[in-house]
């Protein structure tokens, strides 16, 4: 019997989080997080991560679960949350997976296909390293966790250098491997929503929470953080500009300003995405988002999925 499951995806700065609230209080859902940078402990205010008191009761699973070293994985994101979402299904309760990383949510539901693994937010990240130290300090990351992939690539083609590296970065396995990595799809009920802003309301909540972050003490815990960041971790977007900035390669207002910039390009690249995915349905959010909530559960009822287990 295949499980009924509540896809909310949507761009960084849409509101997915308090829609998820919403909607598993009036489903009896909990959440199960889909954001490839929310697994990691201590890893909050760059993130986004809601606070215990804005959780509305509801429990939150796949955030704070990965240690800050941990490369990105979505092999390993893919058995955790699927684990996840069988408990909460044996609960009685409704799993709403619900967050911004395509890569992961797509695993979750279809598995990883064969050589399937690319993911931009990663590769970005690699490119700007790239541009910053040259391509042989890349090459020496890949050479440690993938020996082969690296013997085959020169040291100086940082294209290929990116995609292999990325590969790991992004599913935990060695792109040589990689070809294993193939899944099969999860046994779901799925009604899959996809959350949407007018872009200009959505590029001025990105503006204004990236200022918020930093008021609410971002520095600090990227500070805090630098020993215990990982590869993935260092590439996140916030994350890699901060370093920066306690380098002293960039003022504070030129970061904000940059970090702004990267996660508008990043939502933009997130809208292409879902706007691939072949049957979701669109919802479009505008002030406390009452509305659209009400006519998620009123979907999620039409079809069957709430109860009906």
């Amino acid at each position: 019997m295949p499980i009924p499951l509540l896809v909310l995806a949507g761009p960084t700065g849409v509101g997915k989080s308090a829609v998820a609230v919403a909607v598993a209080q009036a489903l009896r859902g909990e959440v199960v997080g889909a954001d490839s940078m929310q697994v990691y402990r201590g890893m909050d205010v760059g993130t986004g991560k809601l606070r215990q008191e804005e959780m509305g009761g509801v429990p939150h699973h796949m955030i704070d679960v990965w240690e800050p070293e941990a490369p990105g994985s979505a092999g390993r994101y893919l058995r955790e949350a699927r684990a996840v979402i069988a408990a909460v299904h044996g609960r009685g309760n409704l799993p709403v997976l619900c967050g911004g990383t395509g890569l992961y949510i797509r695993a979750v539901i279809d598995g990883l296909a064969e050589g399937a693994g690319r993911d931009p937010t990663v590769e970005e990240g690699l490119a700007a390293r790239l541009r910053a130290d040259g391509p042989v300090p890349l090459h020496a990351a890949l050479t440690q966790v993938d020996p082969e992939a690296a013997a085959r690539i020169a040291p100086n083609d940082g294209f290929r250098i990116i995609r292999a590296l990325g590969v790991f970065l992004a599913t935990g396995m060695p792109f040589s491997h990689h070809q294993e990595a193939a899944t099969v799809a999860g046994d779901y009920r799925t009604i899959y929503v996809r959350l949407h802003r007018p872009r200009s309301e959505l590029y001025s909540r990105i503006d204004a929470r990236v200022v918020a972050m930093f008021a609410a003490g971002f520095v600090e815990e990227v500070r805090r953080l630098v020993p215990r960041l990982g590869p993935t971790a260092r590439a996140a977007i916030g994350y890699r500009e901060c370093l920066q900035h306690l380098a002293g390669e960039m003022d504070l207002a030129t970061t904000v300003a940059a970090v702004q910039h990267a996660t508008r390009r990043y939502a933009k690249r997130q809208l292409t995405w879902f706007r691939s995915v072949s049957g979701a349905s669109e919802v479009t959010l505008a002030g406390e988002s009452g509305g659209a909530v009400q006519g998620i559960v009123d979907l999620v009822r039409d079809r069957g999925l709430a109860g009906g287990w």
